[in-house]
């Protein structure tokens, strides 16, 4: 015999982490997506249940989702920080020739308040606070790197590359505390999935100079 389906259980932020949602006692909204179960705590956001990976469907759904998987490169069901790094260097060398540094100054600028809008509205609607899918934080980062070292070779960009991407995955010392300090949903939440691959461009830019110099 099947057992009981249990009633839906309405989960809201936690008052001291939001970024983790418990049973409330409150009731839902009218339009909430309410969830079944509810043991413990659950990485869920504002009742909807995590998507562990976004669809094609759900990047066209909202331009932000557009923007935070890489137009795509973040659907990739394997190594998608890795992809979305690899789209923006791509898309670096298209632009290179069209644009100066003050252009390439205010693009990088835009685009970083740009990721930090589509970075917040992603992860809500994702239910997770820094899904690895949302890349555009790495192409922007990857942005900033190869424009501050041009003009370099293939090879100096490969290395860059390979050292931002490093940096990025190991995450220690500075790369560790914007990934920790700015955690959960809303605008601080997406300002710190921006804000740690801007530290692993800092340390790769780093790395560079001390090479140099």
């Amino acid at each position: 015999m099947n057992a009981p389906i249990p009633p839906p259980v309405w989960l809201a932020p936690d008052p001291d982490n939001p970024s983790v949602l418990r049973p409330s006692d409150t009731p839902a909204p009218p339009d909430a997506h309410l969830v079944r179960g509810g043991h413990g705590t659950a990485p869920h956001h504002h009742g909807r249940a995590p998507l562990a990976r976004p669809t094609l469907a759900f990047m066209l759904s909202h331009p932000a989702h557009a923007i935070a998987l890489g137009f795509g490169s973040g659907l990739a069901p394997r190594a998608p920080g890795t992809v979305g790094t690899l789209w923006g260097w791509a898309a670096f060398v298209v632009l290179q020739p069209w644009l100066n540094d003050v252009q390439w100054a205010v693009f990088i600028g835009l685009n970083l308040l740009l990721g930090w809008w589509a970075s917040t509205v992603t992860a809500r609607h994702m239910g997770q606070p820094d899904s690895s899918h949302m890349v555009w934080d790495e192409v922007v980062a990857i942005w900033l790197v190869m424009w501050l070292l041009a003009p370099a070779s293939l090879w100096t960009q490969a290395w860059a590359f390979a050292l931002f991407r490093l940096f990025d995955a190991v995450k220690f010392g500075p790369m560790a505390w914007a990934d920790q300090a700015f955690k959960g949903f809303g605008p601080r939440g997406g300002f710190g999935v921006m804000l740690d691959d801007l530290a692993a461009a800092f340390c790769t830019l780093l790395v560079f100079a001390w090479w140099r110099f």
